[in-house]
């Protein structure tokens, strides 16, 4: 069951593939999830002492939170990936042009996980025949439509 989505994400990069992985949360952080109080499209994935970090995205804490805790709402969360995995997206991610960037937020099994996808940058040309393609096929449904 989807959370948030980031579409932003779609419209400035092309997105080569799709890993999941498990979000080192806090207890307020999980709750205001659950309300709907995150926001990825600032969000990027770093790669730090080992492991790899959500960077910039926004949980707003919940007024009700805990009143022992200072909410930091844009802090570093480690992601949980296998070894494996977090050695391939090295040699990927160290390539010129390559980057991580968060997809979708999401439940799986009671759990929240995020969908990061192995991202190379959108060109302003790139951008613009994406929406000229988006426009065509929008026009052509519209008009399929009108002649059944």
């Amino acid at each position: 069951m989807s959370i948030i989505n980031n579409r932003k994400a779609f419209h400035d990069y092309f997105i080569e593939e799709q890993i999941e992985a498990g979000l080192v949360l806090d207890g307020w952080e999980v709750k205001a999830i659950r309300a709907g109080r995150v926001q990825l499209k600032e969000g990027y994935i770093h790669w730090k002492r080992g492991a790899f970090y959500l960077v910039g995205s926004h949980i707003t804490a919940l007024p009700t939170a805990s009143t022992h805790v200072k909410p930091d709402p844009v802090r570093q969360r480690k992601l949980l990936l296998k070894q494996a995995e977090i050695n391939r997206l090295i040699g990927k991610v160290e390539r010129s042009g390559y980057t991580l960037v968060p997809l979708n937020l999401h439940y799986s099994r009671g759990y929240v996980k995020i969908d990061m996808g192995l991202a190379k940058g959108k060109k302003l040309h790139d951008k613009r025949q994406s929406s000229k393609e988006k426009d065509w096929a929008r026009e052509k449904q519209r008009i399929m439509k009108q002649e059944r």
